[in-house]
């Protein structure tokens, strides 16, 4: 068993709230971090049949992919669906977690998990995050000072480029002033030019740090008015972002795409459509996990040859696909994020917390049934074309 707060730490950290959009919900939603959890339930959606078969199970917390509790949300009574749902929840001792747009832009996410079943390798954001924005410091410092002074602006929260900490650069050299009648110099003395064997130290940190920084530099720093230069640095793109597009291992046409894409997740009801030539050939391929057609111009700028996501509408497809865009898959919502599943059972199996943990797998897209028309104007798949 584990404790809810240790699972919720490591979901926190693998998809982190900060990175969710501004509108959404994430995290807990209902349970008690002090609890203890034996069983894990992951889904993409909370419905009747989730909370079902959490219930008649003993699953004490079920991590999914869309909120529960978003929008409009004024009231959890018993009365209205979704409260109903929270009720039986919190009645089972069964706890709520959920991991949406932060799932989406983390890296490894719900893209990733949707690049891998369709076995699309080398990829990279399709709308990347930019970088947090940082500051450099260019810090002058007597030679005796200079430990004393980056050891400050260190525990300030400077000095960090990704996994290493302590990062600084150091060059000696020469510093010259003359203090005026009111200086009180800490070096040399009033009306004399002195000169100061010194080092020009750099580093970087993160720009909601600079008071922080600033604040440790001045206190640590022996002279009455330290030298320094302060510039903001332009954003990079950084490793996460919504989407990914990547490389296929062997090329194929348009049509036999189609069929991968069909083969290769547990497809919608009505199954997979395409919008493209269907002997194009593909190889660079973009996809989005859930609704995608905001991000088609950043497909065609990322030299996709096809984009494969959920929830494409009529007039943006027609539109895009007349200005030359990537050819268009939509395998279904659920069908695009459900992969997302097996990969929180994944992190959560490495956490070897001893926790019993289940994928719910049975489709719970709103849409059960489709009925195909005897004669349409769409191409059909012939036994020729297999």
């Amino acid at each position: 068993m584990a404790a809810l707060r240790d699972l919720i730490e490591l979901l926190d950290a693998t998809y982190p709230p900060r990175h969710a959009e501004s509108w959404d919900s994430v995290g807990l939603v209902c349970g008690d971090p002090g609890d203890t959890v034996t069983a894990v339930l992951i889904c993409v959606d909370v419905t009747d049949a989730v909370v079902d078969e959490a219930v008649a199970t003993g699953v004490e917390l079920i991590v999914a992919h869309h909120p529960l509790l978003l929008r409009g949300v004024d009231t959890v009574g018993a009365h209205t669906p979704k409260g109903r749902l929270i009720h039986r929840l919190i009645r089972s001792g069964c706890g709520l977690y959920t991991a949406h747009t932060n799932a989406d832009i983390a890296r490894p996410g719900v893209s990733d998990a949707l690049a891998d079943a369709l076995g699309v390798t080398d990829t990279r954001p399709l709308s990347p995050v930019p970088s947090p924005p940082l500051d450099s410091w260019v810090v002058m410092v007597p030679h005796a000072a200079t430990d004393a002074v980056a050891e400050a602006m260190f525990a300030a929260g400077a000095g960090a480029i990704g996994e290493y900490s302590r990062c600084r650069f150091t060059v000696a050299g020469t510093g010259e002033f003359l203090p005026g009648d009111a200086a009180t110099p800490a070096i040399g003395a009033v009306g004399e030019i002195t000169s100061v064997a010194e080092d020009r130290m750099q580093m970087v940190a993160p720009r909601s740090r600079r008071d922080a920084v600033l604040a440790a530099l001045r206190a640590a720093h022996p002279y009455e008015e330290p030298a320094f230069d302060l510039i903001e640095l332009a954003s990079t793109p950084s490793d996460v972002g919504l989407g990914r597009v990547g490389t296929l291992a062997e090329p194929m046409s348009l049509r036999a795409f189609t069929d991968h894409v069909a083969n290769s997740l547990t497809a919608a009801p009505w199954g997979v459509r395409t919008a493209g030539d269907p002997d194009a050939m593909i190889s660079t391929v973009a996809v989005c996990g859930g609704a995608g057609d905001s991000l088609i111009d950043a497909a065609a700028g990322a030299g996709a040859d096809v984009y494969v996501t959920a929830d494409l509408r009529h007039h943006p497809a027609d539109e895009h696909l007349r200005a030359g865009s990537p050819a268009l898959v939509d395998a279904g919502h659920w069908a695009t994020e459900f992969p997302w599943c097996e990969q929180v059972a994944g992190v959560l199996r490495a956490h070897d917390a001893g926790v019993v943990i289940t994928v719910f797998d049975r489709p719970t897209d709103p849409f059960t049934l489709h009925n195909a028309p005897r004669t349409s104007g769409v191409t059909k798949r012939t036994d020729a074309d297999r």
